[in-house]
Parts: structure tokens; sequence; C-alpha cells
């Protein structure tokens, strides 16, 4: 038998046995990920690498994974363009985009789990709705960057590869939508962005960090008590909008022209972003009163940073007809409220979501 056939039989045999192109055959095998893209200054790109000036969502998906080919040794990555936007102009019907194209790539089996691509302004909103309303329990994982891809030490690439590391591990399975940033994991329930500018932008104040990826390695050391699984009962399947809440912040001697202005245009609910442990002046007590009379659900949450709204403290609850967000911030609760509306309006209901969510 000649030299060239000998050497083409051993090959095959190889290959048959899986010895041949280890690399082919390991990237089979690693999870798919699949990056959802929505833009944000991840996705930014500015005319000057020194400057902070900057365009977000400039970028296509495919540019973001050029920068990081490292990740295509823990997974096999596919990207996909949702929305090319900054999250200051993230919108309902962007999340219900995200939340049926989640849900389907998942009923399809056409990933194993799935990284989202956000600017940062809004991510913990996002990141909470998806947590309300996902129907799987594979890895959802949020990332972004506070510089843009175009500045100096961008840390969009870092947190990109750790998010990718993190959705490909299977220890993510089951936790619900998590955040990565900065190395850190938070959960998507609890992450709260604290910084404008700075780099270590996100915490969670009221539960802390729930794990850390470091040197491409996940550790895992606590998960939240709240619900978040596939069983939500917040089923927005063929919804096209969600009832309408809207949020009137408290300051000192605050007129109450917000709310009575909301009350006429027939708003469903209102999130009071309340001084301390959800308080207002007698003012806003009023009006509050004129609007739970008039049918619109008033939630009384705080602007603080941390802590909790406590149920019949320093307000009536019970006498004033309103409920509490708990240790939900007004822009959370905004979203708790809406989809607690598309299930019920009465009060007893509505409480207890807050507590269980």
């Amino acid at each position: 038998m000649k030299p060239k056939s000998i050497l083409r039989k051993f090959v095959v045999m190889l290959c048959v046995l899986g010895l041949a192109f280890p690399y082919a055959s390991r990237a089979q095998s690693l999870p798919r990920v699949k990056i959802l893209a929505t833009g944000g200054t991840i996705a930014g790109a500015g005319t000057a690498a020194d400057q902070a000036g900057y365009k977000a969502g400039a970028l296509p998906i495919d540019q973001l994974l050029n920068a990081v080919p490292q990740i295509h040794k823990f997974a096999q990555v596919t990207g996909e363009q949702i929305s090319s936007i900054g999250s200051q102009d993230m919108s309902i019907e962007i999340w219900l985009k995200l939340n049926n194209r989640i849900n389907e790539i998942f009923a399809k089996n056409e990933a194993d789990a799935v990284v989202i691509t956000h600017g940062t302004d809004t991510q913990e909103e996002t990141s909470f709705f998806l947590n309300l309303t996902l129907r799987s329990d594979k890895p959802v994982v949020f990332t972004g960057s506070m510089r843009a891809a175009t500045a100096i030490s961008a840390d969009g690439p870092k947190n990109l590869f750790d998010a990718v590391v993190v959705a490909a591990s299977p220890n993510s399975n089951g936790r619900g939508p998590v955040v990565v940033f900065s190395e850190s994991i938070f959960d998507g329930r609890d992450i709260v962005k604290t910084s404008s500018t700075h780099m270590e932008a996100f915490l969670a104040p009221n539960a802390g960090a729930i794990g850390q990826v470091y040197d491409a390695k996940v550790s895992y050391y606590s998960s939240s008590t709240r619900k978040s699984d596939k069983n939500t009962p917040f089923d927005i399947t063929g919804l096209t909008r969600l009832p309408r809440v809207e949020i009137v912040y408290m300051y000192a001697d605050a007129n109450p022209s917000l709310i009575n202005a909301l009350v006429n245009e027939k708003v469903d609910g209102i999130v009071i972003a309340g001084v301390g442990n959800g308080n207002f002046n007698k003012a806003y007590y009023d009006a509050i009163d004129n609007a739970v009379k008039k049918g619109v659900v008033v939630c009384r949450a705080t602007r603080c940073v941390s802590g909790r709204v406590v149920l019949k403290d320093e307000v009536d609850d019970d006498k004033l007809g309103t409920i509490v967000s708990d240790d939900l911030n007004p822009q959370k609760a905004r979203i708790l409220l809406m989809l607690g509306l598309t299930k019920s309006k009465d009060k007893k209901d509505l409480q207890k979501y807050f507590f269980e969510f």
C-alpha cells in the first residue's frame, strides 16, 4: 500500500475516534451562547479616545465580538442585533421584544444561554423586567460598559468576556437573569446603578454581589430568596403594551400638581419616590387620597439608595389605600406594579407580589 493511502486511512481512523482535529471537536461540545445586542456605551464610538463624549450603540454586534476572540474558547458564540440605542431610550416595546425572543430561543433550543449587551442607564430595569417575565431557567446574563468601545482602556471587552464565561458556566442555571460588571455578578433583581461616571458603577445595596468571575473562573456565594423561575405568573405572551404606571418624586415642600395631572390622565398606577420610609407631606397625602378614590393604585417607595418601605409604619396604608414597594427602588417598583396590574387590581394581591418577587 502506498504511504499516502496509509496516511489517509490513519487520519480517517483518528477522526472516527475523535482524536484528530481536537479543537473542532472541542468547539462542538462547548455551550451555545447567543448574544443579543441592544446598543449602549459598550457599543459606543467617540471622536477621540481620551474624551468622554461618544454616540451610544454605534457599533454592530459583530464588531464587538471581533474585539474579544478569546470568548470562543469557552462557548460557541453567535450574535443578533435587537436594537442600537442608548439605554436612556430603552422602551417597553424593546422589553417585550427581548422577552419574546429569549423565550423563543430557549423553546426552540437555539442556544444554551443568552448574553445581553445593554447600556448601563436602565440596565437594572431591563434585568428586573426579564427576571419577572422569562419562562426558562437557562442562564441570561447582562453586561455593558462605562467607557465607549473607542475609549482608552475600554471596559466593554473584558465585561463581555466575563459575561460569556458566566453564561457558559453550568452553575449559572436556575438563577434568573444576572448582571456581570467589573468582575462581580449581581442578581438582576437587586442591582442598582449607583455612579454616573465611575467604572464601578453598580452595587446591590440591600443584598450585595452574589458571585465573582476572575481569570475565567466563576464563583457563586449566594442566591436570591425571591421568586424568579420559569413558573412566573407574569405571562406577557401576546401583549403589546402594559398598564401605565408613572413615578412622582417627593422632596421638601413638594407640590402635588404632578399627582393630580396623572390622575386626570387616567394612569393605572403611581409610584411615589418618597423620603425616608416612603413618606410624603400633607399636600401629597391629600392628592394620593384623591387618586386612590379615583381608582389609581398608589405604591409607596423611597428615594433612599438602600433599606425598605415598611407597610403601615408612619403611614396608615390600610386607611389611605396604598401599598408599599418593600425593598424595590421606585423604578423597579414601577415595573412590578405594571406587571402586577396585568393580573389583578386587588391591592392585597398586588402587595403580595411585592413581598414575594
